[in-house]
């Protein structure tokens, strides 16, 4: 198939691969335009253009063989540590979600267990059986804890 180029967009014969330079473009977004990084996004563009084709030539469609590339792409975040582009904001907001996932499941925990409480005073009070659940619900708030001192 050739390549011929068009309005700024990559076509193998009718085949528009303008997707792929979006995706891309989002993921480079807060990455720094120079040279080193407009080599790298046009290296990646290329491998992800050759990739459909060959998933094309084997069968797959076009929409199956795209999505299928970007997915095998992955994420960009350790080549944006290699490019030197640290993202703070990005890692205060991980932070304040971690925290907020932890405070959230220590209320929801504290819900539950008051739920379990009541439901055995009030239907068995004669037996003590709430203290099982118990112990399955904390593990909850427990590994949102470890989330968020990792993330500290």
């Amino acid at each position: 198939m050739g390549r011929v180029e068009r309005n700024n967009e990559s076509i193998y014969g009718g085949i528009t691969m303008n997707k792929l330079r979006n995706h891309i473009d989002n993921l480079f977004k807060d990455v720094p335009i120079n040279e080193k990084t407009e080599s790298i996004k046009q290296e990646i563009i290329q491998n992800l253009e050759e990739k459909v084709l060959y998933l094309m030539e084997h069968g797959k469609t076009e929409e199956d063989a795209m999505n299928k590339a970007i997915v095998e792409f992955g994420d960009v975040e350790d080549l944006k540590k290699e490019l030197g582009v640290y993202n703070v904001h990005h890692d205060t907001i991980g932070l304040k979600k971690a925290k907020n996932n932890f405070y959230f499941s220590i209320c929801g925990s504290i819900l539950l267990i008051s739920l379990f409480v009541f439901i055995n005073l009030y239907y068995t009070p004669s037996t003590v059986w709430f203290i099982y659940p118990t112990f399955g619900i904390l593990w909850w708030p427990l590994s949102m804890f470890f989330v968020w001192s990792r993330k500290k």
